[in-house]
């Protein structure tokens, strides 16, 4: 049994090994135009490389060139350009709307007399974002200081 094995084996190594030769000729002359020699281990090897190069061209092209705008998935800069964009305006759009139907509220209770004078601010309806003051740095500077204490004693003077 392992003598028919090995059999077998020397026997396909034999085949893929044997050399053997293409010949392009002129059918009308039979005049030779081509003549190589091969075995079948060579051309095997040769169209794997011939597969390899043709399937990394082409995945080159398309990863790499404006075709691959046209494979569903992919998309154009231009357009992620413009849909952040267009998410931006809305974005701003929808503010601006926010702040205009709270102008408009505060004209309708202004309008129909249910004003709250308690809640009222001037400037509620355009600050729209609140900035807390004790995040800042407030302390007065040394020539601040000097001054306030110029502004004091004028004060003084002038009230005597």
């Amino acid at each position: 049994m392992a003598t028919l094995k090995r059999f077998r084996r020397k026997e396909f190594l034999d085949k893929i090994i044997t050399k053997r030769r293409l010949i392009i000729l002129n059918e009308e002359t039979f005049e030779e135009q081509f003549s190589l020699r091969l075995t079948i281990l060579n051309l095997f090897l040769l169209l794997s490389i011939g597969a390899i190069f043709l399937v990394s061209v082409t995945t080159y092209i398309i990863a790499f060139t404006p075709l691959r705008e046209y494979i569903p998935g992919y998309s154009s800069t231009q357009l992620k350009e413009k849909a952040l964009l267009l998410g931006l305006k809305s974005d701003s759009l929808e503010f601006e709307l926010k702040k205009n139907d709270a102008y408009i509220q505060s004209v309708k209770k202004v309008l129909t007399g249910d004003l709250e004078y308690a809640k009222v601010n001037k400037d509620s309806i355009l600050a729209s974002d609140y900035v807390d003051p004790s995040e800042y740095e407030m302390d007065a500077s040394e020539e601040e200081k000097e001054l306030r204490k110029q502004v004091e004693a004028a004060a003084k003077k002038n009230s005597k």
